[in-house]
């Protein structure tokens, strides 16, 4: 709670993803929030794919972090040493919040998440991407899962006359709790786009030439199989960002790497550090559920912070998949729907406009007149 003198509790968050940079801004108004991230801008990862071949949607996806928070402030840093008490900057800076929130989330390949921490060099480094993927004829996807279907739509949406080849080792699309069906729909509405798969045999070594980039691609099955693309795209592989983890923190990670929390998302062994988001146990790696967690968060610390209520447990959610196939196809499983999620449906939710504007909300503050940071 505010003491008696008045000073507002600190609040650290460290990490300005789908849920970070909701509890910062949540709490704006009861706390003193700092925001750290090496980025410049949030990247509304959900559309990215979309920006790939429609560079045009490249200004609606990054969001600039100074005009998320009124009273707060944004570093544009970078962990590199918190042991639950202390957060160490690269910069050199420390921070010793009264809350601490870890959202730092995880890395997957270019382009359904760029590393690029200035937005002008991200945007730039997809346009290029963009004109290499312009002038292919076959295009080879390494990753049935839901980035490789969603690439795969994508790109025959823009580019009809193109040659998408998927492969996997997987024997069937879409690993994952859900139902058959969602499966068979979708690899119906492949096929009728002119999509190639080549499922349940691993390939002898990926691409030697670098994904994402226009070089004649040349690789084999473990069965003999050639296939060969004039570029190709690497959908597959998460890497959690907990390297900078110390003492009794970096100690409550599983043995997936994933820090294990209770039912009110605190850290195991921890009071008042939390996790959320890609790098906690609390559920599965997707945008959505991370900014359910990061509302939730900051409802639970303004509870503390305010006395006023209790705190809310956060509840695993049940299967729940929206895979867009362009921007008219595509097919999901949500809760409640009899059944899976057909294109028409898919395409009202996500494909058409891809929750760009539920994103672009949070980024409502007027731009900051020498505010630190």
């Amino acid at each position: 709670m505010t003491d008696s003198a008045g000073a507002r509790p600190t609040v650290a968050v460290l990490g300005g993803g789908y849920g970070g940079h909701k509890v910062a801004k949540l709490l704006d108004d009861v706390a003193d929030v700092t925001l750290v991230d090496p980025s410049d801008s949030f990247t509304h990862n959900v559309a990215s794919l979309r920006a790939l071949v429609a560079p045009e949607w490249l200004d609606r996806i990054f969001l600039p972090y100074r005009r998320l928070l009124t009273r707060g402030r944004f570093l544009r840093d970078r962990a590199v040493a918190v042991d639950g008490r202390q957060v160490m900057l690269a910069s050199g800076a420390r921070l010793e919040p009264d809350y601490l929130v870890l959202a730092t989330g995880s890395a997957y390949p270019f382009p359904a998440k760029v590393t690029d921490s200035a937005a002008e060099t991200a945007k730039a480094r997809i346009r290029e991407a963009h004109e290499a993927l312009a002038g292919a004829q076959r295009v080879l996807l390494i990753g049935a899962g839901p980035v490789g279907l969603e690439l795969a739509g994508e790109i025959k949406a823009a580019f009809p006359g193109k040659h998408v080849t998927i492969t996997d080792v997987a024997p069937d699309i879409l690993a994952g709790p859900y139902d058959q069906a969602l499966r068979e729909e979708l690899r119906a509405q492949l096929d009728k786009l002119g999509v190639e798969l080549k499922l349940g045999s691993p390939l002898q070594e990926l691409p030697t030439v670098a994904p994402a980039t226009a070089a004649p691609v040349a690789v084999a099955t473990e069965t003999g199989e050639k296939l060969t693309a004039d570029i190709w795209f690497r959908c597959f592989g998460v890497t959690l960002h907990t390297d900078y983890l110390r003492g009794s923190l970096a100690d409550a990670r599983d043995a997936a790497g994933y820090l294990t929390v209770d039912e009110y998302l605190r850290v195991r062994g921890q009071d008042h550090v939390y996790a959320i988001g890609d790098i906690a146990d609390a559920d599965r790696n997707m945008a959505g559920f991370a900014g359910m967690q990061g509302e939730l968060l900051a409802k639970n610390i303004r509870v503390h912070i305010t006395g006023d209520g209790e705190p809310t447990p956060y509840e695993p959610q049940p299967a729940l998949i929206l895979v867009p196939l362009g921007p008219e196809g595509g097919a999901g499983q949500l809760p409640g729907y009899d059944g899976i999620v057909g294109s028409e449906a898919t395409a009202e939710i996500k494909g058409r406009a891809m929750l760009v504007e539920r994103s672009t909300a949070s980024f409502d503050a007027p731009e900051p007149a020498g505010r630190p940071g």
